[in-house]
C-alpha cells in the first residue's frame, strides 16, 4: 500500500471523556511493532458494549482510561505486519479479535475454555504489549478499546488478536462475527449445548439475543420464547425463529411465573442477553428446577447478582459465556464459511449502514431500539 513503516494519518471517532459524544478527529496510527499487525478497517458493527463503556463508565462498567477509540466488531485488510509476524500478509482479509488465542497458554491448550491470557491485562487497559497504544491525536496517546479500536480507518492489533478469513467474504457483514452474532450463537451451541426438542427462552432481543434465537433454532429447539419489553421486536424475532413472544410489561406477575405457567414448570434453557442482574435472576428462576440451564450472556461489571441457594440446589445450572465459547482464531473463520455457504444468517441483522461521521447517530439508533445492528463503513 506504500505506507509500510510509515505513520498513517486517518479519521477516527475519539471519545475524549466518559458520557460525551464521540468526536471525528484526524489521528496518527503508528506502524506495527514486533508481533503486531496494522489493519485498514473496512467496516465495524456498533455494539451495545461500545455505548456502555462510554455512557456507563464507572456505573455498570469499570472505568477505562480516556481518551479512547471504541469499536471492537470490525473487519478489514492487513496493511502491514511487524517483525516476527507469521501467517499474515498485506491484502489478507481479516477480523480483529478482542479475545486472543495464542495457542500456548493453559487455557488455549484446554478444550474446556476459550479464554486466553495473552496480553489480557494490557488490552483491558487500552494498551498493547509494551504498555502503549499505536494511536495518537493532538500529540496525546489515545487508548485502544480492549486492544482493538475499529472506529478508526486504521488500527494495530497483536498477532494473536486477528484471524484470516475467506478472501471473498463481504466485510460489511462478517464484521458482526467479531462480537455480537458469534457471542449469542455460540452461547447456545457451545456453552448451553441445547438439545433438540428443548424449550428455550431468550431474554433480550437485540443482536446478541436474536443470534441466540438463531442458535436455538439451529439446535432444533421445539419452542423458542423471546422476552423483550419492546413490542416492536415481535415481528423481527419471529423471522429469526421465535415461536412465542412475551413482553413483561403487560403482565402483572413476575416473568419467571409467567414462563413457568406457559411451560408447565419452567424452560429447559434460558439465555440472558441483556446484562441486567435483575433479569439474570429472573432468567435463572425461569428454568425448570430439576435440570434447567441458565446461561448469562449479557455483560455488566460493577453490579452484583443475588440468588437463593434453592435456585440451584434442586438441579438448575447457572453458566456464563464469553464470546460464545468460540476459540477465536479458529472459530471465527468457520463462522465466516458458514455464512458464505448459507448455514448462518447475517444480512438480516444489519438494519442500518452509516458512515464514520454518523457514529453518534448509530448510538442513538441503538439505545432507542430502532436498530439491530448498524454497520459503520469507512
Amino acid at each position: 500500500m506504500g505506507t509500510e513503516n510509515k505513520v498513517i494519518r486517518c479519521k477516527a471517532a475519539v471519545a475524549w471523556e466518559p458520557g460525551k459524544p464521540l468526536c471525528i478527529e484526524e489521528v496518527e496510527v503508528a506502524p506495527p511493532k514486533a508481533h503486531e499487525v496494522r489493519i485498514k478497517v473496512a467496516a465495524s458493527g456498533v455494539c451495545h458494549t461500545d455505548w456502555a463503556y462510554l455512557y456507563e463508565c464507572g456505573k455498570g462498567m469499570k472505568p477505562r482510561p480516556f481518551p479512547l477509540v471504541l469499536g471492537h466488531e470490525g473487519a478489514g485488510e492487513v496493511e502491514s505486519v511487524g517483525p516476527g509476524v507469521r501467517g499474515f500478509s498485506p491484502g489478507d482479509k481479516v477480523i480483529p479479535l478482542f479475545l486472543p488465542q495464542c495457542g500456548e497458554c493453559e487455557c488455549c491448550l484446554s478444550p474446556k475454555t476459550n479464554l486466553c491470557s495473552k496480553n489480557w491485562e494490557n488490552t483491558q487497559q487500552g494498551v498493547l504489549a509494551d504498555g502503549t497504544s499505536r494511536i495518537t491525536c493532538r500529540g496525546q496517546q489515545v487508548h485502544q478499546f480492549i486492544g482493538v479500536s475499529t472506529f478508526s480507518e486504521f488500527t494495530v492489533v497483536p498477532e494473536h488478536n486477528i484471524t484470516k478469513i475467506h478472501p471473498d467474504a463481504p466485510l460489511d457483514r462478517v464484521c458482526l462475527l467479531g462480537c455480537g452474532v458469534a457471542t449469542g450463537y455460540g452461547a447456545v451451541l457451545n456453552t448451553g449445548k441445547v438439545e433438540a426438542g428443548s424449550v428455550c427462552a431468550v431474554f433480550g432481543l437485540g443482536a446478541v439475543g436474536l443470534a441466540a434465537v438463531l442458535g436455538c433454532k439451529t439446535a432444533g429447539a421445539s419452542r423458542i420464547i423471546g422476552i423483550d419489553i419492546n413490542p416492536d421486536k415481535l415481528e423481527i424475532a419471529k423471522t429469526f425463529g421465535v415461536t412465542e413472544f412475551v413482553n413483561p410489561k403487560v403482565h402483572s406477575k413476575p416473568i419467571q411465573e409467567v414462563l413457568s405457567e406457559m411451560t408447565g414448570g419452567g424452560v429447559d434453557y434460558c439465555f440472558e442477553c441483556v446484562g441486567n442482574v435483575a433479569v439474570m435472576r429472573a432468567a435463572l428462576e425461569s428454568c425448570k428446577p430439576a435440570w434447567g440451564t441458565c446461561v448469562i450472556v449479557g455483560w455488566t461489571e460493577l453490579e452484583e447478582m443475588s440468588l437463593s441457594p434453592i435456585d440451584i440446589l434442586l438441579g438448575r445450572t447457572l453458566k456464563g459465556t464469553y464470546f460464545g465459547g468460540w476459540k477465536s482464531v479458529e472459530g471465527v473463520p468457520r463462522l465466516v464459511e458458514d455464512y458464505m455457504s448459507g448455514r448462518l444468517r447475517l444480512d438480516e441483522f444489519v438494519t442500518h449502514t452509516l458512515s464514520l461521521e454518523q457514529i453518534n447517530e448509530a448510538f442513538a439508533l441503538l439505545v432507542s431500539g430502532k436498530s439491530i445492528r448498524t454497520v459503520i463503513t469507512m
